[in-house]
């Protein structure tokens, strides 16, 4: 099992690094490592990157690259060993289990592979989920889940159940779900992973339009044409970020 660890090999980190005045998100010099036995596992060595509100990113690298760490440390799912981390000018690491729950529910929209989906609720009832874990009052809630849900194309399915839909489909649920709260940020991790060519096409046009309506996409990802979907690329290898570039 993997245990957390403090790297003592990482250089110190300046205390003194400030985000960038314009950035949604700021990393800088993050680390993470896991103790494996006797053996440390450095799955991120000292990334540093800036997105900016409206970018459209794609971070792509192999299995085992720290790609994964890294979607997990932008969504507030982990923490690093070291480095710092802002999100809408807010240091992480100064937040409480309370105050990160509310990050996760209000700033960051998750698309997953699996859809992770309710299986006996309807996609109106799967996409208010954000909203009840929020407090909000039914009335509005239904309002917001049915816009969602016709943002996506699926404003006719709102009383179907998972089994009833395709998996292009219950994709698109899952993104109603995550856009329902107007988070600042799109976070997804292999979103076409379990979908054939075809419908792969379809959801990656669905997110260049979200982008192209204002919204901040993280896309994570080992598939190169996917990648290419996006307007800036950061690769991962070892841990480490290997190209940061823009390709649109």
């Amino acid at each position: 099992m993997y245990k957390f660890m403090e790297n003592e090999n990482a250089p110190a980190v300046e205390t003194n690094l400030r985000p960038a005045g314009e950035s949604l998100i700021s990393m800088r010099d993050i680390w993470k490592t896991y103790q494996m036995g006797t053996e440390q596992l450095h799955a991120l060595q000292g990334v540093s990157f800036d997105v900016k509100k409206g970018e459209y990113v794609a971070i792509i690298g192999p299995s085992g690259s720290g790609k994964s760490t890294l979607m997990n440390l932008i969504g507030c799912l982990d923490s690093p060993s070291r480095g710092q981390y802002w999100i809408n000018g807010n240091q992480v690491a100064e937040m409480t289990d309370d105050e990160l729950a509310k990050i996760r529910n209000k700033e960051i929209g998750f698309v997953f592979q699996t859809f992770n989906l309710l299986a006996r609720a309807t996609a109106l009832h799967n996409v208010e989920l954000p909203l009840i874990y929020a407090g909000m009052r039914a009335g509005e809630r239904h309002d917001k889940a049915h816009a969602a849900l016709e943002s996506v194309e699926l404003g006719d399915r709102v009383t179907h159940k998972p089994n009833e839909l395709s998996g292009g489909q219950r994709q698109r649920v899952a993104i109603a779900r995550a856009l329902v709260n107007h988070p600042s940020i799109l976070l997804a991790d292999e979103p076409t992973g379990a979908l054939d060519s075809k419908t792969s096409v379809e959801i990656m046009a669905l997110f260049e339009k979200l982008h192209e309506e204002g919204n901040t996409i993280i896309l994570v990802t080992h598939e190169h044409d996917i990648a290419a979907r996006a307007h800036r690329i950061i690769t991962i290898k070892d841990g480490r970020i290997e190209s940061d570039e823009r390709v649109r």
